[in-house]
């Protein structure tokens, strides 16, 4: 509870904060069930994009894809398309439904998040099965797109490209 003057009548108002909830365990499945991850051997990659980076983890059994908790199609639902893109990746290593699939993303906005753990699973299946290279390489999901957002610079308005104003007077 704090103290909060009013810059009206010079009254006191108590203002009481309310304390963030924790929210239930996010790690639900399709139907709201928990998701169990297998425990044991497993091959991890780090893929990154902008400032986003996925840490993904592929486990050699048949189970789900999880994203930070959530179901793979719950976490990307707001992507157009992205149920294609991240399945194209083990569609083109014919490893569809094949594995389990743990995914840690943050930074970034959603769809650098996606790119990221494109990149990221691609590599975690080339440790899964090197001969996998052969076939992810042609298709571009090896390589890292390095475009960044342009830093800003030292006095030029707050935008990385505006010029400076010469002063007239």
């Amino acid at each position: 509870m704090a103290i909060k003057l009013s810059k009206k009548k010079n009254q006191i108002k108590k203002v009481i904060k309310k304390a963030n909830v924790v929210a239930k365990s996010r790690l639900t499945g399709k139907a709201g069930e928990a998701v169990k991850l297998p425990s044991g051997k497993f091959f991890e990659a780090i893929g990154r994009r902008k400032t986003a980076t996925a840490r993904v983890r592929v486990y050699p059994v048949k189970g789900d894809f999880v994203v930070n908790g959530l179901a793979v199609g719950k976490y990307f639902d707001e992507v157009v398309g992205a149920p294609i893109i991240y399945n194209q990746v083990l569609k083109t290593a014919n490893l569809l439904g094949e594995l389990t699939i743990s995914v840690k993303v943050n930074g970034s906005g959603i769809r650098s998040q996606l790119d990221a753990l494109i990149l990221g699973l691609s590599r975690a299946l080339v440790k899964y099965d090197p001969e996998l290279r052969a076939l992810l390489k042609p298709e571009g999901f090896l390589s890292r797109d390095d475009r960044m957002k342009e830093t800003r610079k030292i006095g030029r308005g707050g935008k990385a490209r505006r010029k400076r104003q010469s002063p007239k007077r």
